[in-house]
């Protein structure tokens, strides 16, 4: 049970594999751009103490595998 997370009252592993493509599949997140997306997700999964497991950002999407807390819920993260 090394790798299951503790909370007050609670043990738990949640894992998500999250994927974003952009419109169209269009090639657009180079440069400029991927440094401020990964700030922006690296920003929200700190602000709701979600850890990145790994993550990569392509030219179209980008997939994040990522372990979640029980108190946050998939959509809300999504969503931010």
């Amino acid at each position: 049970m090394n790798d299951y997370q503790h909370g007050a009252h609670t043990i738990f592993k949640i894992h998500l594999h999250l994927v974003w493509i952009t419109k169209y599949r269009k090639k657009i997140l180079e440069g400029d751009v991927v440094i401020r997306v990964r700030d922006v997700i690296r920003e929200i999964c700190r602000s709701e103490n979600v850890e990145i497991i790994k993550g990569h950002v392509s030219r179209d999407h980008v997939h994040l595998f990522v372990s979640i807390p029980p108190q946050v819920s998939i959509s809300r993260l999504v969503q931010r």
